[in-house]
């Protein structure tokens, strides 16, 4: 595809790992399977649960989209702020869920991970741009 021409393997790579890990976070646990984890969570700032549940399959709608458009994204600030995202999403669990950080395959480690792959994205893109 001609929108994936000028791109690095590993800024590919990147993008294909940023995209699948937004698309099966907002499809699967919270449009497929709706979790009780992810209601809870947001129950914290929405006190009445219908709401928290309605706004939990629109999170997942917008985390769908979001890590589509991570796949085109021309722009380093998109990373930027697939970064941010991810560490005020940490700092969201660690405030209300801290538990949650001690448990396997847990925010912390899957949101460092994310955000140094949007970090190796961003300097990806400066490469391609300095050889254009």
């Amino acid at each position: 595809m001609r929108v994936f021409s000028n791109q690095t393997p590993v800024l590919l790579w990147c993008r294909a790992a940023l995209a699948f890990s937004w698309v099966y976070q907002g499809a699967v646990p919270k449009i497929a399977c709706q979790s009780r984890g992810e209601t809870e969570l947001l129950g914290h700032i929405i006190p009445v649960y219908q709401w928290a549940c309605e706004a939990v399959l629109w999170m997942g709608v917008a985390e769908i989209v979001f890590g589509l458009f991570l796949l085109v994204a021309r722009w380093s600030w998109v990373f930027w702020l697939n970064a941010a995202a991810l560490a005020g999403l940490l700092c969201f669990v660690a405030l209300f869920e801290p538990v949650m950080l001690s448990l396997p395959f847990n925010p912390l480690t899957l949101n460092v991970s994310l955000i140094a792959l949007s970090v190796i994205a961003v300097l990806e893109l400066k490469k391609i741009k300095t050889l254009i």
